[in-house]
């Protein structure tokens, strides 16, 4: 009986507490355009960043566009999994239910697996890394009819690269960094600071490219008090980055000669010179390595386009570096990764303002067919490669967008 009489005690209980007013969060409507993204957790060793961050999803998130995440995608760049729900994400535990999304986000290009798992006809923006891919890419993304853009194509307003530029910036000064911890004594290096001290010769730092790797390797190098020598083959490039960095530094067109007597006395050599026409340049040959410096550092930036050192093999975060003629060789490809958190909040500030921007124009398409700037960025639209120099390196057919374009609109 006394059981009975307890059980109908917390019957009447629930009941009156299901009348009194209950917290609810507040749905937030769906607008015409509204986008549904998904972000899947990057499945690459090397990659450890995430392209929108919590602050971005939740701005997403209350203009009305449904952000599905997968579980742990945010967790190397130390974005646990419950800071993206309580900005409104929709947190799954498989890359499937991320890659159904109708726009699928992401860092790396997809895997032959994770394109399998995309919806036909979605849209997808990625880095493209054309280097590593193959022709058999274009045909999955073709086969599906997978809309891609490439995240590094691309252009601002202006015609700048602003996802280039950001990688490019933290490279720069990464690079630095990580030439002054191979520079001491506890990494086997030549015992050596980076940068100068009263009464002490600085050391010497010799830049191959006058881009944005090599204008902020500078302007990190410079901070320290370090001696700059800076090679490229455009003269505006080097008109340009001393004007940037207003400051006294040795500025030269790539004479073999010269730079070989250059690189004997260089403490560290910073490789930026970035790939035309799809081929990279090898500046320094074998023989020009084996005249260095014993411990003297070699950092290859542009490892991920062939490098431009004979010497250089790419190596990872794991294991970084290798020495070849007693030199100092680091050549992983993706340095931003190093500092992931950093770089994930530089291309969510870029990513945001345009996903914000097409939800308004009424859908990602709207968007590439509105802004020409935006249109650079694709290279595969309903089935069909539209960028010629993709085109041309693997041989394949294409057509322009602006032609189908045009059609959309007739």
């Amino acid at each position: 009986m006394a059981k009975e009489v307890s059980h109908k005690g917390f019957e009447l209980l629930a009941r009156k507490s299901a009348l009194y007013p209950q917290e609810e969060l507040l749905a937030v409507e769906r607008k015409k355009g509204a986008l549904q993204i998904g972000i899947p957790k990057e499945i690459s060793l090397q990659e450890k960043r995430v392209p929108l961050t919590p602050g971005a999803v939740a701005l997403l998130s209350n203009n009305g566009h449904e952000i599905i995440i997968e579980s742990g995608a945010g967790k190397a760049s130390n974005f646990p999994d419950n800071e993206y729900s309580d900005a409104g994400a929709k947190v799954v535990y498989s890359a499937k239910e991320a890659f159904d999304a109708n726009f699928v986000v992401k860092i790396e290009p997809p895997t032959s697996e994770e394109i399998k798992l995309m919806r036909h006809g979605s849209f997808m923006i990625s880095a493209l890394q054309i280097g590593q891919l193959t022709k058999s890419y274009f045909s999955q993304l073709n086969e599906r009819k997978i809309n891609a853009i490439g995240i590094e194509l691309i252009e601002d307003k202006v015609g700048g690269m602003p996802v280039v530029r950001a990688m490019s910036e933290i490279a720069g000064i990464s690079a630095i960094q990580i030439a002054t911890e191979l520079l001491n004594n506890l990494n086997g290096g030549k015992g050596v600071i980076l940068g100068g001290i009263t009464g002490v010769r600085p050391t010497k730092v010799v830049i191959l490219g006058a881009g944005t790797v090599g204008e902020y390797a500078a302007r990190a190098a410079l901070g320290l008090g370090a001696s700059i020598e800076i090679y490229d083959n455009h003269l505006y490039k080097l008109r340009r980055i001393k004007h940037a960095l207003a400051q006294p530094v040795h500025t030269s067109t790539i004479d073999t000669v010269m730079l070989s007597e250059s690189l004997t006395e260089a403490d560290v050599v910073i490789g930026a010179i970035r790939a035309e026409k799809g081929r990279n340049k090898c500046i320094v040959t074998e023989e020009m390595v084996m005249n260095m410096r014993k411990n003297a550092v070699i950092i290859d930036v542009s490892i991920d386009q062939g490098g431009c050192f004979e010497t250089s093999e790419i190596t990872t975060h794991d294991e970084p570096i290798f020495k070849k003629f007693d030199v100092i060789h680091y050549c992983v490809p993706n340095i931003a990764s190093r500092v992931s958190r950093t770089a994930s909040n530089a291309v969510s500030n870029i990513l945001t303002p345009m996903l914000l921007q097409a939800g308004d124009m009424g859908g990602i398409e709207d968007m590439v067919f509105t802004n020409s700037w935006f249109m650079k960025g694709v290279y595969t639209y309903k089935g069909t490669l539209t960028n010629m120099h993709i085109a041309k390196k693997f041989n394949l057919n294409y057509k322009e967008l602006s032609l189908l374009m045009a059609a959309r609109f007739s």
